[in-house]
């Protein structure tokens, strides 16, 4: 995983895979559940069942995401800081 931390690494991995397994299941049982009636009706209600662990997994890809940017940025942070004070001591 992506993230330092990793207990929350692990719960965020294991909430990726729940998320593509409700994408998964919700595509299937909407289709499965219309393909009788109409080919087109059955991969619209496909895409309507997998929109809400499509949801799930761009929230979560966003929280990884944001929590990489925060920890890039306090790296950024440190060197700038270990910049200054060298420059600081040179004059």
């Amino acid at each position: 995983m992506r993230l330092e931390n990793r207990t929350l690494g692990f719960v965020i991995n294991f909430l990726l895979g729940a998320a593509w397994a409700v994408t998964l299941i919700g595509a299937l049982t909407s289709f499965l559940s219309f393909y009788h009636s109409s080919l087109i009706f059955a991969f619209l209600s496909a895409l309507v069942g997998a929109l809400p662990g499509l949801i799930g997994i761009l929230a979560l890809e966003y929280f990884i995401t944001d929590k990489e940017k925060l920890a890039e940025m306090k790296r950024q942070t440190q060197l700038l800081e270990a910049i200054k004070s060298r420059l600081d001591t040179q004059d």
